[in-house]
């Protein structure tokens, strides 16, 4: 995917609560720094933000998250 997602922050917050992703694999899918990753996983950022299935809205399956969370080098989208 070369297109920011829809609502980066939320589905940044939706992959840090649901999925064993690194903080590097939601950054670079998000686009945002790894340290922002981190600061939503740590309840420092976005705290006020529900998060937003990527999987519902149809920005990645189910089978790449999985493929991902086995790989940790493996880019989603």
């Amino acid at each position: 995917m070369t297109t920011t997602p829809l609502m980066p922050k939320a589905t940044a917050v939706w992959l840090v609560e649901n999925t064993s992703l690194s903080f590097e694999q939601i950054a670079d899918f998000c686009r945002l720094h790894p340290l922002e990753v981190k600061a939503i996983a740590d309840g420092e950022a976005a705290l006020t933000i529900k998060g937003l299935d990527p999987v519902l809205t149809g920005q990645l399956t189910r089978e790449e998250i999985d493929k991902a969370q086995a790989d940790p080098k493996h880019r989603l989208g």
